[in-house]
C-alpha cells in the first residue's frame, strides 16, 4: 500500500517537472490578460481603419459591409431555397420557416459532387467569385457570382428563382443562432478558418451610404496582424508555420488560432524540443518530420477529460516514436498550450468587438449572444470553456451569452433571405399606410385653392357666418413704418401665468425697442370666481408692476393681448365669446375684455391706463416682425396651436365699413376643413385623433399641422404598425396606449440631424418601448413624414395668402415678409425649411421671407399700441 502511494507521488512529482518545463519552453505562448487587453486594443485599431474611408485601402482586418442589415426577429416565415458552395461538393437545401407561435424551421437538402473537370473548365459551369479550395474555373474571378448564377438559369429555361441574397459562413451562423436568440449579433466560426462578423451601426461604415440603421460586417479578422502589429507576440513556431503555408504573409491571425493549423503548431514544437533532446530522448521519427502529420483533431484527443495521456502515446507511437511517460505528459500540456493560446486571441478580438457593440449602443452594461460554429469550438474539449472564461474576464461589463449553429452555412443563408423578405413585406406594408401622408405637387396646390375659396367665404357678409375660416378684422389699419416711439404697458394673458411689460420704443439715431416685463400667476380660485376678482387681481399685478419700475401713479397707453376666442368690434373692443384653458371666472362672457379692464382699472384709484388695443399673438408676431421689416405684412403662428393674420385691402373686408386704406384680417385658419373640404385629405389617423380631441370635428386643419396634435398623430400610425407585426415586433405596451404621451418635441429631437439612433433609442425607452434599431428608423421615418406633411400644408395655406396679397394690388410679382412664431417653426429641424420649400413651388411669383419673431405676444401688443398712438396724434394735428 505504501509503495502504491510513494509511486503515485513519484509520477506526480514527475509530471509536474515535466510540465514545468514545458512552460518554461513556451513561455512565449502563454499570455496573461494584460498581453490580451492590449491585443485586444491593437484590434479596435484595425476594425476602426477597416471602417474609414481613406484607410480601409490599407487596412489589413478588411470590415467588409454584407448589406444584411437586420436580424431575424422571430416572425420570419415561408419556404426558401438555399446552395452551400465551398468545395467539392456542395448542397441544395429546401428550408421552410413557420411562425405560428411555434417558431421551427424544417430542412431537406440534397448533395451534389462536383466533377474535377467542371471545377476546372469554364466560368459558365461553376459560380465563385474568387477561387480557393482547388477551384480554377476560367473567368470567374472579378465577376458578380449572382450574376452569373442568373445567366444560367435563362440558359437552362425551365426554372425561375429569386436570388435574394450571397452570404458567408459567419453571417450565416449569426443569423442562425439569431432566429433562436434575438440577442444574437455577433457571429464566430473557429474550424479548419477562423472569422468573425458582427452588426455595426452605418454611421460608422464609411463605405457604405447612409448613416441610418445597422448592417452586418464581415470582418476577415483572420488577416490581423498581416501588417506587423502581431509580431511581438509571433512565435519562432507561428513564423515557421507562415513561411510552410500557400499563402505566406498573409492570414497570420488565422494561422495563430484556427484549426487548420493547430495541430501543425505542436508537431513543430515535437520536433524542436525533440532536436535539444527535451523529448523522445533526443529522437526524431521520419513520421513527425512529415507535415501535417499531426492533426489537429489529436489536439482534441489528447486533451480529452480520461484519457489524454493513453491518447497521446497512441499518437506518439504512431508517429514512429517510443514515447516516455514524461514525453506523453509533455505532449498533453503543449496541445493544452497551443489550444489555450488559441482560444485566449480569440477572446481578445470578441472583447474588441463587444466594447465596440456596447459603446455604440450607449449602454453601462452590454447583454449579447455569439453564435458559433467550427470544429474546433465544437469538437475541441475545453476550447469553448477556455474562449467563455477569458471574455469574460476581459470583459466584465458585457453579459456575454455563447449559442451553437446548426448548420450555418446552409440554414443560415435561407434566414437572411427570410429576413430580407420580411423586411421588404413590411416595408411594402408600412409605405402603403404612410403613403396617404405624403402629398403630391398636384395636391397641394389644390389645398392652396380651397384654401383661397375659404378665405373668400369668410371675408364677405353673406357667407361670414357660415364660413370655416373665418377673417376676422382686427382693427390694425397699419404695420410700424419707424417712426413710433414712447413708452407703452402691455399685457399679455393667455394661461395660468401672465406677463406685465413694459416696451420703450425709440426712433431716430437710437432706433429701437427696450422691454421689461415680469410674471405674475393667477391663483385658480381667481380662474374660476367672478369677473371683477380676476380682474381686481391684474390690476392688482399691474400696480406692483408700475412700483417695481418706478414708475406709480404714471399714466400710459396699453395693449392688451388676450388669447381667448373674441369678436373684435375696433382696435379696442373685443367681446370675449368663450373661456378656455381652465379659466372660468363669471359675468366675462359676452363682454367686452377692455372695458372689464378698465373698471377695475378705476375700482382701484390708483392710475389710469389708456387702453388703446386689443390683439392676438398672430397679429403681434406680424406688428413685431414688422418693425424689423418694413415688407412685414403677413403674421404665422405654428407651435402648441396654428394660425395667420395678414394685411387685407379694406373693399374686400366686407364686415367692415369702408373701402380706403388696408386692415389686418385674424383668419383663424384652424379651423379650415370643418366644413368637410378637406375630408380626402385626412387619414383614418387624423379621424382618430379628431375624434378623441376636446373638441371634435373643429380646428380640423390645427389638427394637422400643430404641435398639440402632431405626436397624436406619430402615437396612432405606431399603434398600428405595432398590432399589425410591422414595428416592436408585434408588442404593444401600456405606455404607448396612453394618449398624449408622444410629445411633438419627440419629434423635433428624433427627426435631428446630429442625433443618432442610439439616443432616438433612449427617447424611446423614455416612453417605455423596448426597440430595436430597426424599430428606431421606422419611428423616425413616421415623424418625418407627419411632420413633413404639417409643412406642406402649412406651406400651402400660405401660399394661398400671399398670392392673394399679390392679386388684391394687381402686381406680376411680390416681394413678402412673413413674421413667424411658434415651437414647431423653431425648434424642428426640418419644418422651417420644407415650409419655404412649398411656399416656393406654389407661389412662385410671390418672393417669401420669414423673420423669426422676438416675443410676438408682448412686444407686438405694444407696437400696436404705437403704431395706434402714432396714427391717433397724426389725426389730431
Amino acid at each position: 500500500m505504501i509503495a502504491s502511494h510513494l509511486l503515485a507521488y513519484f509520477f506526480t512529482e514527475l509530471n509536474h517537472d515535466q510540465v514545468q518545463k514545458v512552460d518554461q519552453y513556451l513561455y512565449h505562448m502563454r499570455l496573461s490578460d494584460e498581453t490580451l487587453l492590449e491585443i485586444s486594443k491593437r484590434f479596435r485599431k484595425e476594425m476602426e481603419k477597416g471602417l474609414g474611408a481613406t484607410t480601409h485601402p490599407t487596412a489589413s482586418v478588411k470590415m467588409l459591409p454584407t448589406f444584411v442589415r437586420s436580424t431575424p426577429d422571430g416572425t420570419e416565415h415561408g419556404e426558401f431555397l438555399a446552395l452551400d458552395l465551398g468545395g467539392t461538393n456542395f448542397r441544395v437545401l429546401r428550408v421552410r420557416v413557420t411562425d405560428n407561435g411555434l417558431q421551427k424551421v424544417e430542412m431537406e437538402n440534397q448533395i451534389y459532387a462536383i466533377p474535377e473537370d467542371i471545377m476546372r473548365g469554364s466560368g459558365t459551369q461553376s459560380f465563385l467569385v474568387s477561387w480557393t479550395k482547388g477551384f480554377k474555373s476560367s473567368g470567374v474571378e472579378g465577376r458578380d457570382v449572382v450574376a452569373l448564377i442568373r445567366k444560367a438559369i435563362q440558359r437552362r429555361g425551365d426554372f425561375d428563382i429569386d436570388i435574394v441574397a450571397v452570404v458567408n459562413d459567419t453571417v450565416g451562423t449569426m443569423m442562425t443562432c439569431g432566429y433562436d436568440d434575438q440577442n444574437c449579433e455577433i457571429g464566430l466560426i473557429v474550424g479548419t478558418g477562423s472569422n468573425a462578423c458582427y452588426m455595426e451601426e452605418m454611421r460608422h461604415i464609411d463605405m457604405v451610404e447612409g448613416d441610418e440603421g445597422r448592417m452586418c460586417i464581415n470582418m476577415e479578422w483572420g488577416a490581423f496582424g498581416d501588417d506587423g502589429v502581431l509580431n511581438d507576440i509571433r512565435t519562432e513556431f507561428d513564423h515557421e508555420i507562415d513561411m510552410g503555408s500557400l499563402n505566406p504573409g498573409k492570414q497570420l491571425f488565422e494561422k495563430m488560432i484556427s484549426g487548420m493549423y493547430m495541430g501543425e503548431l505542436v508537431r513543430l514544437i515535437l520536433v524542436k524540443m525533440a532536436k535539444e533532446e527535451l523529448l523522445f530522448g533526443g529522437k526524431v521519427s521520419s513520421e513527425l518530420l512529415i507535415t501535417g502529420r499531426f492533426e489537429t483533431k489529436d489536439v482534441s484527443d489528447i486533451e480529452g477529460e480520461k484519457d489524454g495521456i493513453r491518447k497521446a502515446r497512441e499518437i506518439l507511437t504512431r508517429l514512429g516514436l517510443d514515447p516516455t511517460e514524461e514525453d506523453c505528459v509533455a505532449t498533453h500540456r503543449i496541445c493544452q498550450i497551443v489550444s489555450t493560446r488559441s482560444a485566449s486571441l480569440c477572446a481578445a478580438t470578441l472583447a474588441a468587438v463587444l466594447r465596440r457593440i456596447k459603446e455604440n449602443k450607449g449602454e453601462e452594461r452590454l447583454r449579447s449572444t455569439i453564435g458559433v460554429d467550427g470544429s474546433v469550438y465544437k469538437k475541441h474539449p475545453h476550447f469553448a470553456n477556455r474562449l467563455h472564461k477569458a471574455v469574460r474576464r476581459l470583459v466584465p461589463d458585457c453579459e456575454v451569452r455563447f449559442l451553437r449553429s446548426e448548420d450555418g452555412s446552409g440554414k443560415g443563408a435561407a434566414m437572411v433571405t427570410a429576413v430580407a423578405y420580411r423586411l421588404a413585406d413590411q416595408q411594402r406594408a408600412r409605405q402603403k399606410t404612410l403613403e396617404a401622408l405624403k402629398l403630391s405637387h398636384e395636391q397641394l396646390l389644390e389645398v392652396k385653392k380651397r384654401m383661397k375659396v375659404e378665405m373668400e367665404k369668410g371675408l364677405r357678409k353673406e357667407t361670414h357666418a357660415i364660413a370655416a375660416v373665418k377673417m376676422l378684422p382686427t382693427y390694425v389699419c397699419a404695420t410700424p413704418d419707424g417712426t413710433e416711439k414712447g413708452d407703452f404697458l402691455a399685457l399679455d394673458l393667455g394661461g395660468t401665468n401672465f406677463r406685465v411689460l413694459l416696451v420703450r420704443v425709440r426712433n431716430g439715431k437710437w432706433r429701437g425697442v427696450e422691454m421689461h416685463n415680469k410674471i405674475y400667476s393667477i391663483p385658480q380660485e381667481v380662474m374660476h370666481g367672478t369677473g371683477d376678482e380676476l380682474f381686481d387681481h391684474i390690476v392688482q399685478c399691474i400696480a406692483d408692476f408700475l412700483e417695481y419700475m418706478g414708475m406709480k401713479g404714471v399714466s400710459l397707453p396699453l395693449g392688451f393681448t388676450f388669447s381667448f376666442p373674441c369678436q373684435q368690434n375696433s382696435l379696442d373692443e373685443s367681446i370675449l365669446l368663450k373661456w378656455t384653458k381652465g379659466f372660468k371666472a363669471s359675468g366675462c362672457e359676452g363682454e367686452d375684455v377692455v372695458t372689464l379692464l378698465k373698471e377695475a382699472i378705476h375700482r382701484r384709484e390708483e392710475f389710469d391706463l389708456d387702453v388703446v388695443a386689443v390683439v392676438n399673438d398672430t397679429v403681434g408676431t406680424m406688428m413685431t416682425c414688422g418693425y424689423e421689416d418694413p415688407h412685414c405684412e403677413v403674421g404665422l403662428i405654428v407651435g402648441t396651436g396654428s394660425n395667420a393674420c395678414y394685411m387685407e385691402e379694406m373693399r374686400n373686408v366686407e364686415l367692415v365699413e369702408g373701402e380706403e386704406g388696408r386692415m389686418c384680417v385674424n383668419m383663424e385658419w384652424g379651423a379650415f376643413g370643418d366644413n368637410g373640404c378637406l375630408d380626402d385629405f385626412r387619414t383614418e389617423f387624423d379621424v382618430a385623433v379628431d375624434e378623441l380631441s376636446l373638441n371634435p370635428g373643429k380646428q380640423r386643419f390645427e389638427k394637422m399641422i400643430s404641435g398639440m396634435y402632431l405626436g397624436e398623430i406619430v402615437r396612432n400610425i405606431l399603434i398600428d404598425f405595432t398590432k399589425r407585426g410591422l414595428l416592436f415586433r408585434g408588442r404593444i405596451s401600456e405606455r404607448l396606449k396612453t394618449r398624449g404621451i408622444f410629445e411633438t418635441k419627440f419629434l423635433s429631437q428624433i427627426e435631428s440631424d446630429c442625433l443618432a439612433l442610439l439616443q432616438v433609442r433612449a427617447i424611446l425607452r423614455h416612453l417605455g418601448l423596448e426597440s430595436t434599431c430597426d424599430d428606431s428608423i421606422i419611428v423616425k421615418e413616421v415623424c418625418t413624414v407627419v411632420a413633413r406633411r404639417a409643412a406642406q400644408l402649412c406651406g400651402a395655406g400660405m401660399a394661398a395668402v400671399v398670392d392673394k396679397i399679390r392679386e388684391n394690388r394687381g402686381l406680376d410679382t411680390l416681394k413678402v415678409t412673413v413674421g413667424v412664431d411658434g415651437t414647431l417653426f423653431k425648434l424642428h429641424p426640418h419644418f422651417a425649411k420644407v415650409m419655404r420649400e412649398t411656399v416656393k413651388d406654389l407661389a412662385p411669383k410671390c418672393d417669401v421671407s420669414f423673420l423669426a419673431s422676438e416675443d410676438g405676444s408682448g412686444k407686438g401688443a405694444a407696437l400696436i399700441t404705437a403704431v395706434a398712438c402714432r396714427i391717433r396724434e397724426a389725426g389730431q394735428r
